[in-house]
């Protein structure tokens, strides 16, 4: 089974025992800002603590939040054009005039007045406000602003969503890994009395040496198999500990063993219309197309006056002590005429980004749809997997135990009993398998219908 997560994918990769490892360069949600310092004592981290842990230092969250206040801060930007500005200024000028440069010359000028006056000096202590009365295009891309906020914060839920997905599914591989190593434990205890009992066999003169070398064999690969799954559970526990953002160094545990609960699926139809209202990402997805289309309409305002207004008043003199008021009240009217194609080329892009935000929209809808109806697929075909391998691992065990008896009582050699271990160990690893992925397909179920924050603790017990 394959974890997708919507915003930043995330590739699974098979580790050596078969289940799926999340590259970490793949994706910030793989992982974390680390809490300062490892705690001595041993933590116990349930599937519900894991995922508080993820809410609070998964980095892909991180991003979300800092993209949302990114957001706020443009929406700040554009109300600004639309917002009184006010500031003050403090100028006190000395200087000298050349007359002559001003156009002052021949008779005007004389002995008594000399070409360069000064040095003179004069004072200003100033207030300046501005205010737009009337600017169409300010006021569109400040909605558009807000609308981005809006999907901004629409995405930091669906942040939160995917965070779930991800911790569940590494909590849920870790768990499997740990099924893997008692299982291997369990295989290596059989193959070893399995193997004395061969040797007790070769001594007495029962059996032949080759049921020996048999045995022996078996036990190394049941060896070989339990150092596999032991590293590899090793290597899954420090993925679930980068993604839910545990200090580097800290020792765990995991209290969750390996549930199964069966799930009775609702309507497929009840399941897409929650989609469509709940989910975080295509509420974004509506908020980014209105947002394209008022920056359209900001784009075609380009074209239309606008209307401004300035005022200052201060004080200005040779100096403080000897200054007085003056004020200046203006108006502006701005008429665009010809902008040498500016306002075109701006209409030109916002289409292209409107259009695009459509375009994303319907294949968002599209793969709802897709992913809803996948994730039931998913979820009924490992509920008949588990049932099968549950089957499968007493009808192995049975044959293992006949077959034991049959060694023992001389009717047969061991390697029919080889055989039938081989046999109990897939049975084994199928059945992990199918739990893995029957409960992965209940924590997908939850994100495709926006409900994975919520939802996830509900599935896991087989409740809707």
């Amino acid at each position: 089974m394959c974890l997708q997560l919507l915003a930043a994918p995330i590739l699974v990769s098979q580790s050596s025992s078969g289940s799926a490892s999340i590259p970490e360069s793949e994706s910030p949600f793989a992982g974390s800002q680390p809490e300062d310092k490892a705690s001595p004592e041993v933590l116990q981290i349930g599937y519900e603590d894991a995922i508080d842990r993820g809410l609070r230092n998964n980095l892909g969250l991180l991003i979300a939040g800092d993209n949302t206040l990114k957001a706020r801060g443009e929406k700040w930007k554009e109300l600004s054009e639309l917002l009184p500005n006010l500031h003050g200024n403090v100028e006190e000028n000395v200087q000298t005039e050349n007359l002559a440069a001003l156009g002052i010359r021949g008779s005007l000028l004389h002995a008594t007045v000399p070409r360069i006056v000064g040095p003179f000096n004069y004072f200003d202590m100033r207030a300046y406000l501005s205010q737009s009365v009337f600017d169409f295009k300010s006021i569109e891309k400040e909605r558009a602003a807000e609308e981005g906020v809006k999907a901004a914060q629409y995405s930091y839920k669906d942040a939160r969503e995917l965070v779930v997905l991800a911790v569940g599914n590494a909590y849920l591989l870790a768990i499997a890994e740990a099924a893997r190593v008692e299982t291997a434990e369990a295989q290596v205890k059989s193959a070893d009395a399995l193997y004395g009992k061969a040797v007790d066999s070769q001594k007495a003169g029962l059996t032949p040496g080759i049921d020996t070398l048999r045995s022996q064999v078996e036990l190394q690969t049941r060896q070989q198999q339990l150092i596999a799954a032991r590293n590899d559970f090793a290597k899954q526990k420090l993925s679930l500990a980068r993604i839910i953002g545990l200090a580097p160094g800290q020792e765990f545990v995991l209290t969750e063993k390996t549930p199964y609960q069966a799930l009775t699926p609702l309507p497929i139809e009840q399941y897409l219309r929650r989609a469509y209202l709940s989910r975080s990402d295509y509420q974004a997805a509506l908020a980014k197309v209105r947002s394209a289309e008022l920056s359209r309409r900001a784009a075609s305002a380009g074209r239309y006056p606008s209307l401004d207004l300035g005022a200052n008043f201060g004080d200005i003199g040779v100096n403080p002590a000897n200054s007085s008021g003056t004020w200046q009240v203006n108006g502006n009217l701005n008429i665009p005429i010809f902008a040498g194609g500016k306002v075109h080329s701006d209409i030109l892009e916002a289409d292209a980004a409107l259009k695009e935000a459509r375009s994303r929209l319907g294949d968002l809808r599209g793969r709802i749809d897709y992913e809803v109806r996948t994730a039931l697929l998913d979820l009924n075909s490992a509920a008949e997997q588990v049932e099968v391998a549950r089957t499968s691992i007493e009808l192995a065990e049975q044959t293992f135990t006949q077959s034991q008896d049959r060694f023992t009582a001389g009717v047969a050699d061991n390697l029919e009993v080889v055989q039938a271990q081989e046999s109990v160990a897939s049975a084994h690893e199928s059945y992990i398998q199918s739990l893995y992925a029957h409960n992965l397909a209940k924590v997908e179920l939850a994100h495709a219908i926006g409900d994975a924050e919520d939802g996830v603790k509900r599935y896991l017990k087989g409740n809707q």
